[in-house]
């Protein structure tokens, strides 16, 4: 069986796989550039029949490998991506691992140095399988996810041109199930977008707010109305969700200050409840500083596009992670998630699919294990080779297949 195949050339390559993770992990750089991970990707690869192309914009590469078996035309023309992308998160790391991030303030709490290190082995794994299939696999390491836009960038930069027909990509996630994946179809993640609102009145001494403009008062009143805007503007069955999450205002007890200033984020899956939520909030912080007698300013900074999965690749995916792991390996989210990705450019541009694996302890309550972006998260490294074979089978399969 394929799936069997891969497998069991992944867990050979486990070491490896291990090894370069520990080493990803204990040197985790931020953002669009990520030189290191970058050369420790490249060395991994070192000789393989890659051709690799760079932008200007990030530090990220697209390695391409084209198969060489004899197919029919339409399986020769096929292209498929596989994603895993390499920055890390601006937090301090508190695992006490012998490979613990070395650098303060950085720390790999998301995961990508896993995502990474199972997308160079399903590399390797496609490398020695391409007298097997024909058609052309890219191979997308990418910077800049957490926040961002890395993938925009890579797209803009033209990395990704021709387009693939199929896209995939995987997430662990440390508080789910050992080696067990999920997804859905439809909406997977939810789009992410940053709000500012600034209420400007005028301030003066406290002891005589009669003869100011408060902003405070209005500000509170902003974050009330927001929140039953949510609750009475958007049917509850189609998630919304708006987060205030910052309050500045005031410099000392008795001034009332001039202004005060809001933020947070919000979270929609449609982009129709996007677009109306951007209204709304501007609508509901206008009308309520008016009503106190103060002004406000909306700006809203987009984000990350909802992430949606064809159905065709959650059921590719479903498919091999059952073949893998038998009728426990797979598992059907009811809902989506409202966190983002910006996986959600690609998918996008091409149908395809995100897929969380578990990677909670092997035998521990995974319930009780902590979660992303969490400075004592632990990934059981015996998942690794699970990914690496899901990519490349998920890879193999289309290039055969398509989604027939």
């Amino acid at each position: 069986m394929l799936t069997q195949t891969l497998l069991d050339a992944a867990k050979a390559l486990s070491p490896e796989i291990t090894a370069l993770r520990r080493a990803i992990h204990a040197e985790p750089e931020l953002g669009l550039e990520c030189p290191m991970t970058m050369a420790k990707v490249r060395d991994a690869l070192e000789g393989l029949p890659l051709e690799w192309r760079e932008g200007p914009s990030t530090t990220g590469a697209v390695a391409t490998l084209k198969g060489t078996a004899s197919g029919s035309a339409k399986q020769a023309a096929r292209r498929v991506l596989l994603r895993g992308d390499m920055d890390a998160l601006p937090m301090q790391e508190r695992t006490g691992l012998d490979f613990a991030s070395t650098i303060p303030g950085r720390m790999h709490a998301c995961g990508h140095d896993t995502h990474t290190a199972m997308l160079v082995g399903a590399t390797k794994l496609l490398c020695e399988a391409r007298d097997t299939f024909a058609g052309t696999v890219d191979f997308m390491f990418q910077p800049g996810e957490e926040g961002h836009h890395g993938a925009r960038f890579m797209l803009e930069d033209g990395l990704i041109d021709p387009l693939p027909d199929a896209a995939f990509a995987l997430h662990i996630m440390p508080n789910a199930q050992f080696g067990v994946f999920a997804g859905r179809a439809g909406p997977l993640l939810a789009a992410a977008d940053q709000f500012d609102i600034t209420v400007s009145g005028e301030g003066g001494h406290a002891s005589m707010p009669h003869d100011c403009a408060d902003p405070l008062p209005a500000a509170a009143a902003i974050v009330s109305a927001i929140q039953a805007m949510v609750t009475r503007r958007f049917e509850a069955t189609n998630a919304v969700v708006v987060t205030v999450t910052q309050i500045h205002a005031g410099s000392t007890h008795n001034v009332i200050p001039d202004t005060a200033m809001l933020g947070g984020t919000i979270r929609t899956l449609s982009c129709e409840h996007r677009a109306k939520a951007h209204a709304l909030i501007a609508e509901v912080a206008k009308a309520t500083a008016h009503a106190h007698g103060v002004n406000a300013e909306v700006t809203i900074d987009p984000g990350f596009p909802v992430t949606i999965c064809d159905p065709r690749a959650v059921a590719m995916g479903e498919a091999i992670a059952r073949e893998m792991g038998g009728a426990q390996g797979w598992r059907d989210l009811a809902a989506p998630i409202m966190g983002a990705e910006d996986f959600s450019y690609v998918l996008e541009k091409a149908p395809g699919a995100m897929f969380f694996l578990g990677v909670a302890k092997e035998g521990e309550d995974w319930s009780q294990c902590c979660a992303l972006h969490n400075p004592h998260m632990h990934v059981d490294e015996g998942a690794l080779p699970m990914g690496a074979a899901m990519l490349a089978g998920l890879g193999k399969r289309f290039l055969e297949n398509g989604f027939d």
